[in-house]
Formats: C-alpha cells, structure tokens, sequence
C-alpha cells in the first residue's frame, strides 16, 4: 500500500515521504496512529505542504546541527521524578521527560521524538541518551535520574 507520511518513522522515513508498506502495518498502525495517510492522486498536494512545514521545523545543515549538538553535549540535565526507597521509579522516564527537562536545564528545544533511549530508565542513577538531530548527526546527552 502506498502512503504518505505525516510524522518521521523511524526506519522508515520522515514527514513527506511517499513509501510503500505491507496493508496491514499501514492500516493497523501507521494510519490509526497518525503517522501516515493513504496516498491518493489529490494528496501529492499536501506532500508538499507536509514538506514545507518540516523544513521549517528542521535543522537544516550538518553545521547547525553540530552547533546544537555542543550547546547539548555542554548542558548539565537533572530530572526529579517520584521514586520508592530502593530507588525504583514509580512508572519511567520518557522521552517526553527528557526533552523537558533538556530545555528546563537552559539547553535547546528538543523534539520528544528525535530522543533515543537504549532501554527504559526505571531507576536512580545517571545514564547517557542519544539524540539524533540530523541524519548524521546525534548528541549524547548525560542525564541525572534523582529522586524528588
């Protein structure tokens, strides 16, 4: 089936991409989620309005990608969450958190979706995150789990 994607999809492509799928990965997941629409002749249109409003939102050039990857990689993270006495966390940290607390600690906007954990962070302790903010370029961000 053809698409069009709307979000970027990781392995698979970034908003504007016209790509094709198996049915029901598209039917079952990528369209419920709103990740993707069905490709129709009329929709090459928003193609182009999808790609417009990405590269406003996008880093442009691997050299401002790399001025934010220092202004990132210089930036001291601290996350407060509820935790119990042994030092598990009540639920994880998310990468919602983590692009919150990145923006809270004086470092750049980050979108929630380019934050890249290895496996989730359910305890106290300090921990290093990807963050891809080109196609080939990614920041690794230390970031402190402490107990609020």
């Amino acid at each position: 089936m053809k698409i069009i994607l709307t979000h970027e999809v990781s392995g698979l492509g970034t908003a504007g991409d016209v790509v094709d799928v198996k049915d029901g990965y598209a039917r079952n997941y990528l369209v419920p989620r709103g990740f993707a629409i069905r490709w129709t002749k009329g929709g090459e249109k928003d193609v182009a309005q999808i790609r417009r409003a990405r590269k406003i939102h996008e880093i442009a050039t691997i050299e401002q990608a790399n001025e934010v990857k220092a202004q990132l990689e210089g930036v001291k993270v601290r996350l407060a969450t509820r935790a119990g006495d042994a030092g598990r966390l009540f639920g994880s940290v998310t990468p919602a958190d983590i692009a919150t607390a990145i923006e809270a600690s004086g470092g750049p906007k980050v979108d929630k979706r380019r934050v890249e954990l290895g496996s989730p962070i359910k305890t106290l302790g300090s921990y290093q995150v990807s963050v891809r903010l080109h196609a080939e370029v990614a920041a690794n961000v230390g970031i402190e789990v402490v107990a609020a």
